[in-house]
């Protein structure tokens, strides 16, 4: 039966519901005014954060000194940004861990031309591995946005890495593929984020015995995940939070305050200790 203007749902809901959809138009509003404001911000930033960032020596600790580590000092955090980014996304969130404590930050840079996610967690692997041998740390913890998150489920996941990496904590990840924007299928990584892919499908296999922890922070405006719930890990054999965070759209997951104070919390406290950093900042655990 077609559905005609005076009829369509939408129209009879708001004649049902008036003050819950104007309440949602003006959160949507909200979110889509600071997404514009996040995206011109970033556009001025971009350009500082193209190269690799430079490892001065005071991130390089010697041999001796390394091996003397308190074993109260926390990991490192790896930040690794999304798809068609770079390292300044993680401006503000590297500046709220910094004076939170964490004392090694390295934003990593993957090339905007790459085209597969396994090549991509391959590559991450050889980074914190070097990482774990220069800071004198057996282990890290991670930050992805959105792409970022998913190379490094990858890596944790089907390469072994979770023996090197303690915390996972996404931000908009795709999860379980995102069906937004099919007339850019053309590019090969995000065939590889869509539903049903072979690099989805291999996420979704058996990971017995996985030692890290994961913390997904999803939001309900993320206009680039389509559902929204794709950006929930959603495993049997994984050790997994899922916290919603309401009025926020994609681009604002990495720079928002309520969000950086749960991914701060969630790195600092154990498992089941996630729930209660989310709620701590205000947020809501799935």
């Amino acid at each position: 039966m077609k559905v005609t203007g005076a009829a369509s749902p939408f129209l009879l809901c708001q004649r049902l519901f008036p003050t819950k959809l104007a309440g949602l138009s003006v959160a949507l509003l909200k979110a889509t005014a600071l997404e514009i404001a996040i995206l011109a911000g970033h556009l001025l930033l971009y350009p500082s954060g193209i190269t690799q960032e430079r490892r001065t020596a005071a991130s390089l600790p010697s041999p001796d000194a390394a091996a003397k580590l308190p074993t109260e000092e926390k990991p490192p955090v790896v930040l690794l940004h999304g798809f068609i980014d770079n390292r300044s996304v993680f401006l503000l969130l590297r500046r709220n861990l910094a004076q939170h404590g964490r004392q090694h930050i390295e934003s990593l840079n993957y090339s905007p031309l790459t085209c597969d996610i396994r090549t991509a967690a391959e590559l991450l692997g050889r980074h914190i591995e070097e990482i774990c041998e220069r800071t004198g740390h057996e282990r890290v913890d991670i930050v992805g946005h959105s792409l970022g998150g998913l190379i490094a489920r990858y890596y944790v996941q089907c390469l072994g890495g979770d023996s090197h990496v303690r915390t996972l904590v996404t931000l908009g990840t795709p999860h379980s593929g995102t069906r937004v924007a099919p007339v850019m299928n053309a590019h090969p990584i995000v065939r590889q984020m869509r539903p049903g892919s072979a690099v989805i499908e291999e996420l979704t296999g058996p990971a017995p015995g996985c030692r890290t922890q994961f913390v997904s922070f999803w939001s309900d405006l993320d206009h680039l995940m389509d559902p929204l719930e794709t950006a929930c890990v959603e495993h049997p054999d994984l050790l997994a939070q899922n916290v919603r965070v309401s009025g926020v759209g994609h681009l604002a997951l990495p720079v928002h305050p309520a969000v950086a104070t749960g991914i701060r919390q969630a790195l600092d406290l154990e498992e089941p200790g996630a729930r209660t950093a989310a709620r701590t900042a205000g947020l809501t655990v799935a």
